[in-house]
């Protein structure tokens, strides 16, 4: 039986955390609903007692949300589990989650500490979390650079203390591949308690690897992934949700499966882009403008012929538009003649042959080749057979 994988979102925390992307309460009112309606099971709204606009934003949420849970962030600081479990007392499904850098580096140069000074604030967290909600997740920051041995360590303890889920972040974006799924499948086989929570995934991005990553942890048992609407986040951004979400609804043979309404993932990223003013790459996977645009000859016969050629995803499932033949001076005959009748020419091979000279010497100077452009060329080769 197929595995469901939990979709955590934290696009209004940690993909708020990008340069000029602070959102106010009623922004991030909106797009929490949106999140919910997208189907996302943990919405991570923000970090409670970083600002009272947060606190606002959190508690504002909380009491809106009615299917998923909404979750604030703290750090293992006693003030800060109280501010965060304030702002989720309207929550009908609140989440705190809390934690520490377990890596030696944040450990000596961030909290000039030991490991087992460490291990201690990390079990008292979760201690003082579950004195205002039942769920509790806790993150080890980090654990991408963090001795396995250790943080298995840690993992048990905090679970024995009561977290439900345990947040495994690649924080600096370090690991390859087969380290994150290695270190996801050490702790599934050295943590005697691990039974008794999720493990989640929070990769960034600084290598380009979030998504593997994140993909390499849930095969190797994790159930939750973090990510962000268009891979916002920190420096070089978080895990794209579009992206881990439709990797796995691609390979079915991984078994798993996640609640996300697919169809909606163009819109939501048109609408997270605008509303947080940071362009989405042409080039982005799913959600990028380019995502289902052919322009070299070779391709578009191909594609033409049968879409399954280039393209392994139905732009509907998604919420595109549509795929686009886009005509430039690498496009080839099939695609100007299909241009051509998509405009309403009917126009035959010896046709295209003739046309297509003529179509090469405007594409050489121009970037694309438009529909103007093609009407142009079509009444000066014909005038006859042109409709407009």
């Amino acid at each position: 039986m197929d595995e469901q994988v939990f979709i955590f979102d934290t696009t209004l925390r940690d993909g708020e955390q990008v340069p000029g992307c602070k959102l106010n309460t009623k922004e991030k009112v909106e797009l929490a609903l949106k999140l919910e309606a997208l189907g996302v099971d943990i919405i991570e709204a923000g970090f409670p007692i970083s600002s009272p606009g947060d606190f606002d934003s959190v508690t504002q949420i909380s009491k809106i949300i009615k299917n998923a849970s909404v979750c604030g962030l703290s750090r293992a600081v006693q003030k800060d589990i109280e501010v965060a479990g304030e702002s989720l007392k309207y929550a009908k499904r609140p989440r705190i989650h809390t934690g520490i850098g377990t890596s030696d580096f944040h450990i000596k140069a961030k909290f000039n500490a030991t490991q087992d000074e460490i291990l201690q604030r990390a079990i008292q967290a979760v201690k003082w979390a579950k004195n205002f909600v039942d769920d509790v997740e806790f993150y080890a920051e980090d654990a991408g650079r963090t001795d396995n041995e250790y943080l298995a360590r840690v993992v048990e303890a905090v679970i024995k203390a009561g977290a439900t889920v345990v947040n495994i972040p690649d924080t600096t974006g370090y690991c390859l591949p087969y380290q994150y799924g290695e270190k996801i499948a050490y702790l599934r086989n050295h943590v005697s308690n691990i039974d008794k929570a999720v493990i989640s995934c929070h990769c960034h991005n600084d290598l380009g690897l979030a998504t593997a990553n994140s993909i390499a942890g849930v095969v190797a048992g994790a159930r939750q992934i973090e990510c962000t609407i268009n891979g916002l986040g920190e420096r070089a951004g978080n895990t794209s949700l579009e992206e881990v979400v439709m990797v796995l609804k691609q390979h079915k043979h991984l078994g798993l499966y996640t609640n996300i309404q697919t169809r909606m993932l163009n819109p939501i990223s048109r609408e997270v882009s605008e509303t947080m003013r940071v362009p989405v790459q042409v080039n982005k996977a799913i959600v990028g403008a380019n995502a289902f645009s052919h322009s070299s000859g070779i391709h578009q016969d191909g594609f033409l012929k049968d879409s399954l050629t280039y393209e392994i995803i139905n732009p509907e499932e998604v919420g595109a538009d549509g795929s686009k033949i886009v005509l430039t001076a690498r496009s080839g005959r099939s695609a100007l003649a299909h241009r051509f009748h998509k405009l309403g020419y009917e126009f035959n091979r010896n046709d295209i042959d003739i046309l297509y000279n003529s179509f090469l010497r405007v594409a050489d100077g121009k970037k694309e080749v438009e529909e103007d452009d093609l009407h142009q060329l079509a009444k000066a080769y014909k005038p006859e057979l042109a409709i407009i």
